[in-house]
């Protein structure tokens, strides 16, 4: 490489002052590129400013350097650096899937046990960086028991209360171990869907669907929506909306573009829309809805993308998954990429028809197996298709282990700072109080 040519001058002149101490360890620098007497000088606004370059691994193990770089997490002005100047990192975080099962048989077994708290299982994410296709684990020490992660946006993840009824809300970092909560929800619900948007100075959560009617009845109903910004202005679930009449939204995340949440509708397969400054709802047609196969949204490059298994009568159409992108008129869609037909064939034959999920993040998209720990990654700039390794953290198969399924991903910015989680703290609330 030619930056690291002995022979090359130095970049900038530097003038040593004469020591007979230092002969020796003159003598002994092969290169001056290497010299710690030039490094040494450096302002440390430069160094901060290359330390905030750094990854969220490199950077926590460079903290291991002295007690200032280590202090770096603790410092007001490097925060503010880093707000300004950190580049996005687009990762994923996955975590151990909980089905409708075992959260009915876990709150029957909890109620009805001898009072104490199953808060020893201590939650654990996988973090998956696909620039590098390199895992990383970490826990979740402070959230108590009895919630689930529902949705992630601007380096923060929302856990909702698993137990039906007015829903408590947490918003946690997982990089520096902080936690703030919401207020609880007004209507009682068992599973909705939650929409999570977290800006530099705002923060908007739309909780929608599955409002309990009577004890013994679901239907999707209602959104009510939380909104608190820097200006001083806020709304605590006070905004409402009733959803289409005759949906059939299944409880998950909410896809935020453009600022609307968006989330698949079945029976047919159609897109509804949630519009967070007019508080209104639309529906939009899929494409091809009546082939479709576990249809899947996204967010790609702040756009909304749609991945699905096409799967046609007519010979002329062959079996295939493809991804369609909303246009800007909000109604139509186009066909952008398919997956080669080999790479399919070799897809379908692990799937076996039991389904896929999928999670985009920048220029990636993860399509995961259901039941499996097969999944594939999509690099949308460079039109590739690879395997991902299966997390080492995690085993599915594992004898005697938890059998409860796959993963389950997020899209995950890490940020070592989340100034915004602050407004939550300058509410007087009396927020009902949880077990952490």
């Amino acid at each position: 490489m030619e930056a690291f040519n002995a022979s090359m001058p130095l970049p900038f002149a530097y003038t040593f002052a004469p020591s007979t101490s230092s002969a020796n360890v003159t003598n002994s620098i092969s290169s001056p590129w290497m010299d710690w007497r030039i490094w040494s000088k450096l302002p440390q606004r430069l160094l901060d400013r290359v330390i905030c370059f750094l990854p969220p691994p490199a950077f926590f193990r460079a903290r291991c350097v002295c007690k200032r770089w280590y202090g770096l997490l603790f410092s007001s002005s490097f925060l503010q650096l880093y707000i300004q100047v950190s580049p996005r990192h687009h990762w994923f975080l996955f975590f151990k899937h909980k089905s409708l099962k075992s959260h009915i048989y876990r709150n029957s077994n909890s109620s009805s046990g001898n009072g104490q708290s199953s808060r020893t299982n201590i939650c654990q994410g996988y973090l998956l960086d696909p620039n590098e296709i390199a895992w990383y684990r970490v826990s979740f020490t402070l959230v108590p028991s009895g919630f689930s992660p529902a949705a992630s946006s601007g380096g923060l993840i929302c856990w909702i209360s698993d137990e039906a009824g007015t829903k408590s809300l947490l918003l946690c970092n997982p990089l520096l171990g902080t936690l703030s909560q919401l207020p609880q929800t007004l209507r009682p619900r068992l599973f909705p869907s939650i929409g999570l948007v977290a800006g530099p100075s705002s923060i908007d959560v739309t909780v929608a669907g599955d409002d309990l009617i009577s004890p013994y009845a679901v239907k999707n109903l209602s959104t009510e929506s939380f909104h608190i910004d820097a200006g001083g202005f806020y709304s605590l679930w006070g905004t409402t909306s009733s959803l289409p009449r005759l949906c059939s939204l299944e409880s998950g995340e909410m896809i935020y573009v453009n600022g609307k949440f968006y989330c698949m509708n079945y029976s047919p397969f159609s897109v509804l829309a949630y519009d967070i400054a007019a508080n209104s709802w639309s529906k939009i047609q899929a494409p091809m809805r009546r082939f479709l196969r576990s249809p899947c949204l996204v967010e790609n490059r702040d756009k909304l993308i749609l991945v699905a298994a096409v799967e046609k009568s007519k010979l002329n159409v062959p079996k295939s998954l493809r991804l369609w992108c909303l246009q800007v008129c909000g109604t139509t869609w186009v066909e952008i990429e398919r997956m080669p037909q080999q790479l399919y064939l070799q897809f379908a034959d692990l799937e076996t028809g039991r389904g896929f999920d999928c999670v985009g993040h920048g220029e990636f998209i993860v399509i995961m197996i259901r039941g499996s720990d097969k999944s594939l990654l999509f690099d949308m700039s460079r039109k590739r298709w690879h395997w991902i390794p299966p997390c080492p953290y995690y085993n599915i198969h594992a004898p005697g282990g938890d059998q409860e399924g796959e993963l389950h991903g997020f899209a995950y910015q890490p940020r070592l700072a989340t100034p915004v989680t602050g407004l939550l703290d300058q509410l007087a609330l009396p927020f009902q109080p949880f077990n952490a």
